[in-house]
């Protein structure tokens, strides 16, 4: 694998004068080179997406929905190289990365069923006299060229999450991926064309921040789709002018569990949610909030299910936590739980680094100001606090500037209705994590996590714009 890899650009794969090194995580290793998109390309890749949007917007849906379903094909009999990949350039568990090799699967089947369900409305309009003998015929459109930057925490899946809807929806797109993991998407630009996408409109573009912020800006897209963080997708919002705008930015997700809640299965299912990818998954288990009658109780088996996780090389099949993305990453993170510890937070987990690997760890005695609580902390970390009544727990949860999903844990039914009445979360899952996503599931946040939904149906509405015509017979 430790080659040097062209890009794509309008279907051509090309070659340029600077390259960047893509590092195993564990290790540091490169693992192979990537040649960067250059401003000729960049725009050499706007044009030819205008004149594929051209192709694409008039391709019917049995066609499209079919090239989505010889990509899933394709990607299913290259399974196993794409996981491999995931693994070294993410740093990706070997069980993980093989989850989302196939949830990007089902995420391009799903794409491919959507794709025959554009539907429109017929309207009657005799509703006064003017709209007499009329009829109002509603309809979508594909919008035209999307861009979709995507982050290195799913590499594959997320893309997939863009590029099926957009190819279901008729549009052209262009794929800039994340500078720590361009390979995956590289991969599938390749087996797109291979299913028989119009060559003209895809490109997959590494490229630095400063080249990607031009495209945003470009009036040759129509679209933009971003998934990453709060502070780059609100600047992105500002600079992006009247184009339509698709914002996934992360969270702090909170989860409560009640006296009433099945524990033993509710703190197994927090273990894995918190410590799952590192911690490197935007509805990541980051705030936890147990109810004062089972708190001791909580406390004992969080720490016995966390101490018993398995650290080190994601390439071990029996590794349940492998590195972060990078070094630095990890030493970001790892300040906040530094700072909370020096303002009073006690360990009962973890709470040690080595290199880019960051041990499980749990906290407790945590403020809700402490950044371990207030900021996404992006790493295996979590925080667990008492509270004394459910409406308590509720305004803990509520107190952030994130809103992408929360979960609690109870049986009781107005307990429930008050959560989803009152939680600000774009997603409530009731006995359950914040952590689980279904593919085909509208997903997206308020407040500071973003704006827009994915979820390939709700997506496609997010490419598309709906035009209404009157007619008179």
């Amino acid at each position: 694998m430790n080659s040097t890899h062209e890009f794509l650009a309008g279907g051509e794969w090309r070659a340029s004068s600077e390259t960047q090194d893509v590092r195993f995580p564990w290790n540091g290793e490169t693992i192979g080179r990537v040649y960067l998109a250059g401003s000729r390309d960049l725009d050499d890749a706007l044009s030819s997406a205008e004149d594929g949007f051209s192709i694409t917007r008039q391709l019917p849906a049995h066609r499209r929905s079919k090239i989505l379903y010889d990509l899933a094909d394709l990607m299913r009999k290259r399974s196993a190289d794409l996981a491999k990949t995931i693994t070294l350039e993410a740093g990706k568990t070997r069980r993980l990365a093989g989850n989302e090799v196939e949830r990007a699967i089902e995420t391009i089947e799903v794409s491919a069923e959507e794709a025959r369900r554009i539907e429109g409305k017929i309207l009657p309009l005799d509703w006064n006299e003017a709209g007499e003998g009329r009829i109002g015929c509603l309809r979508r459109f594909p919008l035209g060229p999307v861009l979709a930057i995507t982050p290195f925490n799913f590499p594959l899946n997320l893309a997939c999450h863009k590029l099926g809807p957009a190819i279901a929806a008729g549009n052209s797109i262009i794929l800039k991926p994340a500078s720590a993991t361009p390979l995956s998407s590289l991969m599938l630009g390749e087996m797109t064309l291979e299913a028989g996408f119009p060559p003209e409109a895809i490109s997959v573009l590494p490229c630095h921040t400063g080249l990607a912020e031009r495209m945003v800006r470009d009036d040759r897209v129509a679209c933009v789709s971003f998934t990453g963080s709060p502070a780059v997708g609100w600047h992105l919002r500002e600079i992006a002018g009247r184009k339509r705008l698709g914002l996934e930015l992360g969270g702090n997700a909170a989860v409560i569990v009640h006296e009433d809640a099945d524990l033993h299965f509710a703190l197994a299912r927090i273990v894995t949610g918190a410590f799952s990818n590192a911690g490197q998954a935007c509805i990541s288990v980051q705030r936890v909030y147990v109810h004062r009658p089972i708190y001791e109780k909580a406390l004992a088996q969080i720490a016995e299910e966390t101490g018993a996780l398995k650290v080190g090389d994601p390439r071990n099949p029996e590794t349940d936590v492998g590195p972060m993305i990078s070094e630095e990453a990890a030493v970001a993170a790892f300040s906040k739980v530094q700072d909370a510890v020096a303002a009073g937070a006690r360990v009962l987990v973890g709470g040690t680094r080595s290199g880019p690997i960051i041990t499980p760890t749990v906290l407790l005695d945590t403020t809700p100001d402490m950044k371990v609580n207030r900021t996404e902390i992006f790493a295996p970390v979590m925080t667990l606090t008492p509270y004394d009544t459910f409406e308590e727990g509720l305004a803990l949860a509520n107190d952030t500037e994130y809103g992408l999903q929360a979960g609690i844990f109870t049986h009781d039914a107005r307990r429930i209705a008050e959560s989803f009445e009152t939680l600000r979360v774009g997603g409530l899952v009731v006995n359950d994590i914040p952590t689980f996503r279904l593919d085909h599931a509208p997903y997206g946040g308020v407040k500071g996590s973003g704006m827009g939904r994915e979820g390939p149906r709700y997506a496609i509405e997010e490419m598309t714009e709906e035009r209404m015509m009157i007619f008179a017979p």
